[in-house]
């Protein structure tokens, strides 16, 4: 638990706290860069990266439900377009990107549920991702939702 806000996520790691999803990722590319890098090499492609977890960090959250629909799925849109034909935000490799969505993904069949809507008819590029190479490479199963979406 984080020891100042007294909430979770955070990452122990040899005895000591690692607070906050985002600055845990980027203490785990850190830490074994070596063995699996999450952040590009190029300034700018980490950069970009840091934006769109940035962004994600900031939009992919509402306080209306029909507003926040449309916010959450205005947001997966742009994340869509971001994407491309890719498998991974990073391209043909899981990166910082990805690991980034961990929350939000296990997170789509609340979305769905509580907010009546259907997150495969509104983007369906972002769902193929979560079911495809997500599911492969970068989820293990009981962080899973329950529909295995």
């Amino acid at each position: 638990m984080n020891p100042i806000h007294k909430k979770v996520p955070v990452l122990i790691h040899n005895g000591k706290p690692v607070c906050e999803s985002s600055i845990a990722v980027q203490y785990i590319d850190e830490a074994w860069k070596d063995k699996f890098p999450l952040l590009p090499y190029d300034p700018y492609h980490r950069a970009q990266a840091r934006f769109w977890a940035d962004y994600i960090d900031k939009k992919a959250k509402g306080e209306d439900q029909e507003v926040g629909k449309k916010e959450f799925i205005d947001c997966l849109k742009v994340l869509e377009g971001a994407l491309g034909d890719n498998p991974y935000f990073r391209g043909e490799e899981l990166g910082f990107v990805d690991i980034e969505l961990v929350p939000f993904y296990s997170w789509l069949y609340t979305y769905e549920t509580c907010g009546n809507l259907s997150i495969e008819a509104e983007c369906p590029k972002f769902i193929t991702w979560a079911k495809g190479a997500w599911r492969e490479r970068a989820c293990p199963s009981p962080c899973l939702p329950p529909n295995g979406l």
